[in-house]
This record gives structure tokens, C-alpha cells and sequence, in this order.
């Protein structure tokens, strides 16, 4: 089943209108997160864990993230299926609409090694990274996800910001490439064609997720952004601002792309795979493009955050979510590329279309073409937020 186009970004750093001062004052209020007083340690901050006598579990996602039954919305098939087979009694809230705004809602907590009344809570690769390094994340234990060491994707595995996988654990993944109507325009094969093609003139959209979007044009330079230096940033970003001077580029957005890119007010976009299969679902010449030089591969990731009091119950529902057929349940309806491996086998017998589509199964031709941006420091984000704000003018 395809779900209706996603009001919210998964992925956003922004919400799309935040003016350069907020987005400065944000970025002092980042050079702060690393300081002596907001770091916990594993000794410093102890969190008991209650499951064994209450059976219940708190769990905060991003809008509809989960599947639903379509003829009551009421009902969360899955999940509902875990609270039956387990006993244990959820709290579902879709309570994160961006990763900096969930930042600011629990930041105080965290730092101060308090509860934040929430068992599991599911943020994107960049945001895990950062609060796992400042000491906010409980480790799980492997011996309570075999699923997980079991199943998980082979692409997944041993990132720089949780190489034992003991930290943050894939809910869902995608991939940041390119889109293009087809109705409007012709077909679009690389990054530079996007900034460069004289008929695309003012009728291209990039992501105001600086990973994304800078991740790309360093592989359109040849440069890795998994791994790369900050003269390599400058060079894409230079290229970046080329576009948007000459009008190349538009606007800068969040998902907010969708609408236009399926109407043919925008001809081409960076763009999230997720968004661009459900688009597609509805108009076959609406295509999402791997560029030859490669995509983006992010993650939003399920976390057990510190004084957390029933992390035995959240890996309970970890491991289940491992389960292939759980997965390619959830897959049927998010859209998005499923961690999961043994799903796509399981997806055969509910949608063979959805089981064939590279965008949800990738192949290993595609994975080997992705990368994750690399793990960044307090001074590296707060650098590279500021350049990158000021070239898109937000």
C-alpha cells in the first residue's frame, strides 16, 4: 500500500523558514552540546531498568512511520501485533517532526541525566552521532537483538558513529539522489547536469539538508563524503553557489519538493527516494536517479536514551522489528529502503511490485554506489551549517 505524500521531512534539518539569524543562534546554541557540563558518561549517568516488573514501553517516531490499517486508522497492524505476542503495552506518539526542534525539546533532560518519559526514540543518522557522542544513548545488549546481528544490512553495518551496532539501530533507511518529471523534462543523469543544463534554468529544487545536498556534489567532485577534507567542502559548496547565482536553483526546501516536482512547477530536484516512489506510484514518468557518481544513504535509527526505564522492553521490540516478515510489513507502507534482510523474500507474498522495486530492496550496485556523510565534530557542524546556510540564503 502507498501511503499519501508525507507532511514532514524525515530527514530535516530545517523546516523550511527558519531565517539565517535563528539558524546562527542555533548554531551557537550546537557549539555548546560538547561542553563539559551537557556530556554524560556511562558511570556518571545510571539508568535502572524496570521491565521486568512493568510491561510497557514509551516509543517517539516521526509522522506516519508506522503502518496503518487502512480501514482504521485507529489500528497500527504491526505494532499492535507486538503489544499481543509480548504483553507489553505501548506508548506511540509521533512526537518528532524535525531533528534539531526533538534536540531542543530534551536537550535539558538529557544533559542533566533526567528522564525524558520516552523508551525508544528514532532520529536520523547526524543527530544519533551527536548524541551518542555526548554520552546520551544507552548500549543495548546483543544477546537481547539477535535479530538485529542476524538480519541487518551488510551496508549498515560498522558506521563510524556505532561500529558494534550496540547504539542505533535502523528503523528505516533512504537514499538522497535526483529526481526529474519526465512530462517537462528530458532525462537527468548527474549532479552537473542539474546545476549546469541551460533548459533546467530556474526549474530545480536541492535540500535544505546540508548532507544531503553537499554529499552529492562531493561525489560529483570525486571526493568521498564519508571521508573528506574542508577544502573538498569548499569546492562543492563554490560549485553549489554557481547555481544558485546564475538561478540555476530555485529554492532550497524540505520534502515540500514533492508537490511541485508532481505537478511540473519544478522539472528536476535533489530529492528522497521515500518521497519519489510515492510519487511515481501516482505518475510513472516521475522518476528518482542515482547519479553516476553516487547517492546518499541515510538512516533514521531507533535509540534507548539515558534514565530510560524499560530498555529490556524497547529491545524486546527492536528484535521484533528484525523479524523479515515484521519488516516487509512496515516496508508495504513507508516506502522507504527496509534494513532488513529476508524482507524482500516476505514482500513477494504481499506486493511483488513493492518486492521488485530497487528503492526499498536496493542491490548491491546500488548500495556500492552509496555512502553515509561523514561523523562530524561540534566544530566541523558549526562551520559547515554556517557556510552552507549562507550560500542557500535561508
Amino acid at each position: 500500500m502507498r501511503t499519501p505524500l508525507k507532511p514532514f521531512t524525515r530527514r530535516g534539518l530545517l523546516t523550511g523558514t527558519l531565517s539565517s539569524a535563528a539558524l546562527l543562534a542555533a548554531g551557537g546554541a550546537l557549539a555548546g552540546c560538547g561542553t563539559k557540563a551537557a556530556t554524560q558518561t556511562e558511570e556518571g549517568c545510571k539508568s535502572e531498568d524496570l521491565s521486568a516488573t512493568e510491561k510497557k514501553l514509551a516509543f517517539a517516531n516521526w509522522p506516519q512511520y508506522m503502518d496503518v490499517d487502512e480501514k482504521d486508522e485507529s489500528k497500527r497492524p504491526s505494532l499492535d501485533a507486538f503489544v499481543q505476542k509480548t504483553g507489553i503495552q505501548v506508548t506511540y506518539t509521533e512526537d518528532i517532526n524535525d531533528n534539531n526542534e526533538f534536540f531542543g525539546k530534551v536537550q535539558n533532560q538529557l544533559a542533566s541525566c533526567q528522564s525524558t518519559d520516552r523508551d525508544i526514540i528514532v532520529l536520523t543518522d547526524w543527530m544519533a552521532a551527536r548524541m551518542i557522542r555526548l554520552g546520551w544513548i544507552q548500549k543495548l545488549d546483543p544477546a537481547k537483538i539477535p535479530n538485529v546481528a542476524a538480519n541487518l544490512l551488510p551496508s549498515l553495518i560498522n558506521r563510524s558513529f556505532d561500529p558494534d551496532n550496540r547504539i542505533a539501530i535502523p528503523w528505516q533507511s533512504g537514499l538522497a539522489g535526483l529526481a526529474y518529471n519526465g512530462n517537462v523534462t528530458k532525462e537527468l543523469r548527474t549532479v552537473d547536469e542539474l546545476l549546469t543544463r541551460p533548459d533546467l534554468k530556474g526549474k530545480v529544487t536541492a535540500l535544505s539538508e546540508m548532507r544531503d545536498t553537499m554529499g552529492l556534489l562531493l561525489q560529483s567532485n570525486g571526493h568521498d563524503p564519508a571521508n573528506f577534507t574542508g577544502a573538498q567542502f569548499d569546492d562543492a559548496l563554490n560549485k553549489l553557489k554557481k547555481a544558485v547565482d546564475s538561478g540555476q536553483i530555485r529554492k532550497f526546501t524540505g520534502n515540500d519538493y514533492a508537490p511541485d516536482l508532481a505537478k511540473g512547477d519544478i522539472a528536476a530536484c535533489i530529492g528522497w527516494s521515500g518521497d519519489v516512489i510515492q510519487l511515481t506510484g501516482e505518475d510513472e514518468k516521475i522518476k528518482f536517479v542515482s547519479p553516476d557518481s553516487g547517492v546518499m544513504l541515510f538512516s533514521d535509527n531507533m535509540m534507548v536514551p539515558n534514565k530510560a526505564t524499560h530498555k529490556a522492553n524497547a529491545e524486546a521490540l527492536i528484535n521484533y522489528y528484525y523479524d523479515p516478515a515484521v519488516a516487509a510489513q512496515l516496508a508495504a507502507y513507508v516506502n522507504y529502503i527496509c534494513p532488513v534482510k529476508g524482507a524482500q523474500a516476505e514482500m513477494e507474498k504481499i506486493d511483488p511490485e513493492l518486492a521488485a522495486n530497487p528503492l526499498i530492496f536496493p542491490d548491491e550496485a546500488l548500495l556500492s554506489k552509496s555512502k553515509v556523510f561523514m561523523a562530524l565534530d561540534e566544530k566541523q557542524e558549526k562551520e559547515y551549517e554556517t557556510k552552507f546556510q549562507q550560500v542557500i540564503g535561508a
